[in-house]
């Protein structure tokens, strides 16, 4: 039994999984809402967002004895990577919790992200989108084997705190995020004028808009596809009234009410750009493929995790 903690820039999870025959197998996932981007402040994280995580993980540490883990493993992602006292936060929360964290790089996220994926699923040629709370990682494949990968640097709650004045982003507000999501995709050359049927999603802010699009739409829960023109029609709902949006919006997703609009407009955009017709949700991702890269490693050795492509 291994246990896997993920410091995001929105939620920290800790997941447990059972390990057998090469395979994982999920048994807990338990998700805190700290927001850790919002304590930003010119660049570095403040340290009352340092106490945040720690508190955060010591309340962890404390779940895990009840679980005969046989090893933790702790990654930050754009939480701690895109900060600029990187060194004096891990050094705080080492001191404080006395666990050691990986910092990942965006392309490190990114390839995780799809050894995870193509563990849960069929991955011949696409593109795999993953929207976190402050980080947005592209990643092209083909016959199975990446291509190229890049991290752009925002995500659904970098969104919301950089362009938002009330709870929901309104029409100026919308354009402004589509245009910031535009201007950064232009700079990604593997993907000039290319096109791509289906992306594959990743993380809890498509999980969210997977959510949205089964109850708008009253398709089955278990549904892990979204056609991408529903994705406008979505957004679409959430114009209007304020207090109406609010209702739908935390009819499905509570945790995510102030995210979930930035992030699936970041969805929309990049959708748009690549010309997608549909989304495939993936079970799995980095946190899985961080994982199986921690215990396998062999399998993935020939990957340059180092290697920074845009």
């Amino acid at each position: 039994m291994y246990g896997v903690i993920d410091v995001g820039s929105n939620t920290i999870r800790l997941c447990i999984y059972d390990v057998s025959n090469g395979e994982i197998y999920p048994m807990l996932n338990n998700k805190t809402t700290a927001g850790l981007a919002g304590y930003v402040k010119k660049g570095k994280m403040t340290k009352k967002g340092i106490q945040k995580a720690c508190d955060v993980l010591n309340k962890y540490k404390d779940m895990m004895q009840h679980f005969p883990l046989e090893q933790l493993f702790v990654f930050a992602t754009a939480s701690l990577r895109n900060i600029s006292n990187t060194d004096e936060a891990l050094q705080t929360i080492t001191a404080d919790t006395g666990l050691s964290i990986d910092v990942l790089t965006g392309y490190q996220e990114a390839t995780f992200d799809f050894i995870g994926a193509a563990r849960s699923m069929h991955l011949n040629k696409g593109v795999l989108l993953d929207i976190g709370g402050g980080s947005t990682e592209i990643l092209v494949y083909e016959r199975g084997e990446i291509q190229n990968a890049v991290s752009l640097p925002f995500g659904s709650l970098s969104m919301f705190s950089n362009h938002v004045s009330s709870l929901f982003p309104n029409k100026k507000e919308k354009k402004e995020i589509e245009e910031e999501v535009k201007t950064e995709l232009k700079k990604v050359k593997f993907l000039n004028k290319k096109t791509f049927d289906t992306v594959i999603g990743i993380g809890g802010s498509i999980r969210a808009a997977k959510n949205m699009n089964n109850d708008m739409f009253e398709m089955p829960r278990e549904n892990n596809r979204i056609f991408a023109d529903n994705v406008s029609k979505l957004l679409k709902e959430f114009q209007g009234n304020e207090n109406e949006v609010l209702r739908k919006v935390l009819k499905v997703s509570p945790d995510r009410v102030h995210t979930l609009i930035p992030g699936m407009i970041v969805m929309d955009t990049v959708c748009k750009y690549v010309k997608c017709k549909d989304i495939l949700m993936s079970p799995y991702g980095v946190r899985e493929g961080y994982l199986y890269q921690k215990l396998f490693s062999k399998q993935y050795q020939t990957m340059d995790l180092k290697k920074e492509n845009n």
